[in-house]
């Protein structure tokens, strides 16, 4: 059982990561990684909200949609959920940590329509992972977009300053950035377990 739960972890982050791989939450992915402080607030946020919501998720999915045969209502429903959610980080940060709160700026709300959060929530389901398999894959996503996360700004920071050409500056260089990220990320697609 740790070891199925490990290879799904793992697979999660690295192996199907959410950003590199899936190409998920591209948008607060590239909007907010221009500094690595504000990029690990939002890879921690988004870490509660996608472990949270999965969990969640799999609770009403199991628990009131199947039984009463709602499936297809649990796009919705999973909406509700990871908004619900988003709510809650949203207060915290905003008592907390205003300075993250200020920093994150749109990004934060869009949490709630981030589709790799969704994405997972879905994934989860469709899966038919149990309880723990679900929190498990929520928190391996959500683990693995904060790499891609951290890992880009750091990256971005470091080019700030370099002489670029005109032509590549600003969003040319920062997807050239993430789709070198990308395969660099397929190098995890040999390990062995």
């Amino acid at each position: 059982m740790i070891k199925e739960l490990l290879f799904i972890a793992i697979t999660a982050a690295l192996l199907n990561n959410v950003v590199l791989s899936q190409f998920l939450g591209l948008c607060s992915f590239l909007g907010v990684s221009t500094n690595t402080k504000t990029a690990a607030g939002m890879g921690g946020a988004v870490c509660f909200v996608i472990t949270i919501a999965s969990a969640v998720a799999n609770l009403l999915y199991d628990g009131i949609l199947v039984p009463f045969h709602l499936e297809y209502l649990q796009t919705i429903v999973f909406i509700l959920v990871i908004a619900a959610l988003v709510q809650v980080v949203e207060m915290f940060l905003k008592k907390f940590i205003p300075a993250l709160y200020r920093a994150l700026g749109v990004y934060l709300p869009l949490i709630t329509t981030n589709c790799a959060v969704l994405g997972v929530a879905l994934k989860n389901v469709l899966s038919k992972y149990n309880m723990a398999q679900s929190v498990v894959c929520g928190l391996g996503t959500a683990i693995g977009y904060t790499i891609a996360i951290i890992i880009l700004a750091g990256i971005r920071e470091r080019i700030a300053d370099n002489p670029i050409p005109d032509s590549i500056k600003g969003a040319p260089i920062v997807l050239i950035t993430a789709a070198l990220m990308s395969i660099a990320f397929m190098g995890f697609a040999d390990l062995k377990f």
